[in-house]
């Protein structure tokens, strides 16, 4: 790489991490509470300020070394418009401290990353890229009643409510389908088997940036929100965990199984993410006997 190009390089790194160490004080305790009637509220601490730390950094890598794939591609102007939303979206879920901004902030993502998807325009990118908006709407509706339950059973849309739905409802029923709905809405973005259909799809077809956001960072925003189910309304419960051994065991092999007869490196890139979300949902069985909620939120 050329000295010029080096110094560039290094000089926007240097701007973004000056900026989020500016902007990370008023992160911590960021509301705008007329949104909606309901509000938007953030929050930058422990594993939210890891996560989206994080993804800025792949964001940030990500679009730099993407300026040499659109010089021969073209079309980047809508691509970095809706990469900068996505983003956004995607930081806006990370540092969510209340169930609408989470809610609010997922949707949008699913929305802005469907351009990234259709990019190219062609006829299997657009067959890729309704199947991702259709699961993404499927994900999202199952979330939306998941919130719906706790709402109504806690008369509130903070993140507490998930541990106050579960005192309320003491183990009941209503506590593993609110669960289960949230896992489902959670679990399609993630990749998680039967949902996982858009993933094999959505990555061959996507721009290569795109697909490297969709695998390093997007899916991670479902793992993010399984991670926080878990750690707050099934925390200490076994039953949850074992619930998650058939569909976490499912993805693993089925993920092997698409990487192995895969002919496309982008498409194995893809089928690879499903059994490491799988190492996820096998490890969450351990770690909800010793977790505490303040480790991690």
């Amino acid at each position: 790489m050329p000295v010029g190009r080096m110094k560039e390089v290094a000089g926007m790194e240097g701007n973004v991490w000056l900026l989020w160490a500016v902007a990370r004080p008023f992160l911590a305790a960021f509301s705008w509470a007329g949104f909606c009637e309901m509000g938007i509220w953030l929050k930058a601490d422990g594993f939210r300020w890891l996560y989206s730390t994080i993804a800025a950094f792949m964001w940030m890598m990500t679009t730099l070394f993407s300026m040499e794939y659109f010089a021969c591609h073209g079309n980047s102007g809508r691509y970095c418009f809706f990469s900068l939303l996505t983003c956004g979206a995607t930081m806006g879920v990370f540092l969510s401290d209340s169930l609408f901004t989470l809610f609010l902030f997922f949707e949008i993502m699913g929305l802005t990353s469907f351009v990234m998807v259709i990019q190219e325009e062609t006829a299997a990118a657009g067959r890729a890229a309704r199947t991702y908006l259709a699961i993404a709407v499927i994900g999202g509706l199952c979330a939306l009643f998941g919130i719906f339950m706790i709402a109504a059973g806690t008369g509130n849309l903070s993140m507490d409510s998930l541990e106050q739905f579960r005192k309320a409802t003491g183990g009941t029923w209503p506590l593993y389908l609110a669960g289960a709905l949230l896992l489902a809405g959670f679990g399609a973005k993630a990749g998680m088997y039967p949902l996982h259909v858009w993933l094999p799809n959505a990555h061959p077809v996507a721009p290569a940036p795109a697909s490297a956001l969709l695998s390093g960072i997007l899916t991670k925003t479902g793992v993010f929100g399984i991670l926080m189910v878990t750690v707050t309304m099934f925390r200490h419960d076994r039953v949850w965990g074992m619930v998650l051994l058939a569909p976490g065991a499912v993805t693993m092999v089925l993920g092997a199984i698409l990487a192995v007869f895969s002919i496309d490196l982008k498409r194995t890139l893809a089928c690879s993410s499903m059994p490491r979300l799988a190492l996820f949902l096998w490890g969450v069985p351990c770690s909800v006997c010793w977790v505490r909620k303040t480790d991690w939120l």
